[in-house]
């Protein structure tokens, strides 16, 4: 706190009709002023001032894209998550003792949604395995077309988690906790990098035509960080944002007006609450919301891209041609600039996403099959575009599934958080490479095991930023996205 202003009974010694001592505190506020606004301009902080359409400067951006701390090799994420927990044992993690243990009841400790158990009949996998690539990788014969991509795909076959339960363990997924409040990865990434596109959101979502997954919006939510850092949903068909377009009945010109005048009502109500990061937040999103009415249809806007593109992606056959859509927005949104974007498969609960707990083949042979070609048509567009060393895909679900059965009949599987499969490709990460392991039934990471925290790690690194750095100050504390103890990237998948 500043010292306080002398009284006026302090001895005079005056100068210019004022104390000494009152001269020497105001030309010390000024002086100090001018080497904040140095400091201020050096870090960015002037340059970063939000512009309404007429040049006037309104708010800090929080937005204004910033430099990387670290080299990185990444400059957009694309997270395909697969809500509901694909089956690693039927994916790509190949187990081939399952096969002739199948039907059998064996001594096997899982934990799953009903709890702990010792014994389990097991389900051999119900699709075969073979290799793919000159890395010879062993894939399900449910994804023929990202079998053809695994030499530049890294998979990472020791994941584990803290939850085998959908809310809690989608919360870790995407925020690095079970519990909710806490500002998601995208959020994250955009409180430290910025946004190149001042045009569109930094963080972008894109759900399952089904619905949202559980807990929703919690999933894209900034937490204790200002609503400029949380996801924005965003609409594969029709108009892109719910509630963006202008009455039909005001133009551009008028709005402009509108919103100036808005604008002045705002600052006046904001001043004298400048602690207050939502309200600013809020406040600069009108400005953010009144570009995107013009910028967020052309990013949408499909009808350039050649047939050939949309037939890669899958637009031309009806099972494929929702995923593809999102997966080829997905190319178009990181091309101009946005930071980070999120694609669910799955949406409303049972089997409208990955949680096979009944019958897995038709579960998964529906999933798979709306997904597989989208998925490999994305990463062989941003190859050979050039955009793959720069765009860091990241595939897979909140969990696993066990290599036994639920229940007494049928081929479901319950959830396992013990040890799954995810994988990444681009932005820096190594191809044609498997790193950690599952025991021999895929039911528990034993070799390398990977806590969610380093997949998190392994993704701020490779966007050249540093995970045990980047803080927010929060409720008394440094908050970080990886927790309290510090947690190193995945450094065998980084070339």
């Amino acid at each position: 706190m500043p010292a306080s202003r002398p009284q006026p009974d302090t001895p005079r010694n005056t100068f210019c009709g004022r104390t000494r001592r009152e001269f020497l505190w105001d030309a010390g506020g000024a002086f100090t002023s001018v080497a904040l606004a140095g400091l201020l301009g050096s870090d960015g902080f002037i340059g970063s001032q939000a512009m309404a359409a007429d040049g006037t400067t309104l708010l800090p951006n929080p937005l204004q894209a910033r430099p990387a701390p670290l080299p990185g090799r990444a400059k957009t994420v694309i997270f395909l998550f697969m809500y509901g927990g694909p089956s690693q044992v039927d994916t790509f993690d190949y187990k081939p003792k399952l096969y002739g243990l199948d039907g059998r009841t064996i001594d096997i400790r899982t934990k799953g949604r009903g709890g702990e158990r010792s014994q389990g009949r097991v389900v051999g996998p119900k699709w075969n395995f073979s290799p793919h690539g000159e890395c010879g990788k062993m894939v399900s014969d449910l994804f023929p077309h990202v079998g053809q991509c695994v030499d530049d795909i890294a998979f990472v076959h020791s994941m584990y988690a803290d939850s085998p339960l959908h809310g809690s363990a989608m919360l870790m997924m995407n925020s690095g906790r079970i519990l909710s409040g806490s500002p998601c990865l995208g959020s994250w990434v955009n409180y430290g990098l910025g946004s190149v596109n001042e045009n569109l959101p930094g963080f972008v979502v894109m759900l399952d035509e089904t619905g949202g997954p559980i807990s929703g919006a919690k999933n894209w939510s900034s937490g204790y960080m200002p609503a400029s850092y949380q996801g924005t949903v965003l609409r594969p068909e029709g108009i892109p944002i719910l509630d963006l377009e202008p009455p039909s009945d005001l133009d551009l010109r008028s709005q402009r007006k509108v919103l100036d005048h808005l604008q002045e009502l705002n600052e006046r109500h904001r001043t004298p609450r400048a602690e207050n990061s939502e309200l600013a937040a809020r406040i600069a999103s009108y400005e953010l919301a009144y570009r995107m009415q013009q910028h967020a249809p052309e990013a949408v806007d499909l009808s350039g891209e050649s047939r050939e593109t949309l037939e890669l992606y899958g637009l031309d056959r009806d099972r494929t041609r929702s995923f593809g859509r999102k997966c080829l927005m997905a190319r178009r949104l990181a091309e101009r600039g946005v930071r980070f974007i999120q694609i669910y498969s799955g949406g409303n609960h049972n089997d409208a996403n990955w949680d096979a707990h009944g019958d897995l083949k038709t579960n998964h042979e529906f999933h798979a099959g709306n997904t597989d070609q989208p998925i490999a048509g994305l990463l062989k567009d941003l190859k050979r575009r050039g955009m793959l060393d720069e765009t860091l895909v990241v595939w897979g679900g909140e969990f696993g599934r066990q290599p036994t059965a639920e229940y007494a009949e049928g081929t479901g599987r319950d959830h396992n958080s013990a040890g799954f499969t995810m994988w990444m490709a681009g932005g820096g990460i190594k191809g044609g490479i498997s790193v950690g392991s599952t025991d021999e039934l895929g039911n528990e990471a034993v070799e390398d095991r990977f806590h969610v925290k380093r997949l998190h790690a392994t993704i701020l690194h490779q966007l050249g930023l540093d995970p045990n750095a980047l803080t927010y100050f929060h409720a008394g504390l440094e908050q970080k996205l990886v927790g309290v103890e510090d947690s190193e990237p995945i450094h065998q998948l980084i070339s």
